[in-house]
């Protein structure tokens, strides 16, 4: 059976009471997404290559399927503009944004249990 990630963030008929936690994980999972936001966090939009460049080592490939990924999720919106060649600007969204106090809290509790270890 594959994995379904719609699936992972559907808590309509899931009586899991963790699920919505869980949701919140699998929208913000995984090796890139987390930096992917710190990097456009800055609020100016972002091209592809500039994203791409503060995150080598990562393939073109990735980098589209966890774009689209957030993009689909709400948290980023792509524009594209009509001009050749081709230029694409990502940003967070009002949703996106909201994740910032979410990060500082886990920021600051990374802190706390490295300096524990």
């Amino acid at each position: 059976m594959s994995y379904s990630r719609r699936s992972t963030i559907n808590c309509e008929n899931n009586p899991n009471v963790d699920c919505t936690i869980e949701a919140s994980l699998s929208i913000l999972g995984g090796k890139w997404k987390l930096k992917i936001y710190k990097a456009l966090r800055a609020g100016h939009p972002l091209r592809f290559k500039e994203i791409k460049d503060r995150l080598d080592p990562i393939s073109d490939k990735t980098l589209t399927a966890q774009l689209r990924e957030m993009e689909e999720d709400k948290l980023i919106t792509r524009e594209v503009f009509p001009v050749v060649p081709p230029k694409v600007e990502y940003q967070l969204t009002d949703l996106g944004k909201s994740l910032e106090e979410i990060f500082l809290a886990l920021e600051k509790w990374g802190k706390i249990y490295i300096n524990q270890r």
